[in-house]
């Protein structure tokens, strides 16, 4: 942190090294994509979206360095996305009857 303006300066090569994580992690979405996995492709493909969407929130959005409160609303946002996941994949779940081929 820089103790003149109060702003937070991140080395390039942390930039860097996020920015790497993140092909590699599209290289792993594409070579889940590739394989069949069952019931597990979603899982599989969401979990490496969420470590995508963690990356970029901590380190492009500098969310890591920013106050409580900004973490207090990073955090309000992930979980209406798990209630608004969770009700959504509760209303697929329950339609299995229906839908062809399940």
């Amino acid at each position: 942190m820089n103790a003149h303006s109060g702003v937070h300066i991140v080395p390039r090569k942390v930039y860097f090294a996020v920015a790497a994580a993140l092909m590699v992690l599209l290289v792993l979405t594409y070579a889940a994509a590739q394989v069949d996995l069952g019931p597990f492709n979603i899982v599989v493909a969401l979990a490496i979206a969420f470590t995508k969407a963690i990356l970029v929130v901590l380190f492009f959005m500098e969310a890591r360095w920013s106050s409580r409160l900004t973490w207090v609303v990073a955090l309000a946002g992930i979980v209406w996305l798990a209630l608004l996941m969770g009700g959504t994949l509760d209303d697929f779940l329950t339609r299995a009857h229906i839908l062809p081929g399940m």
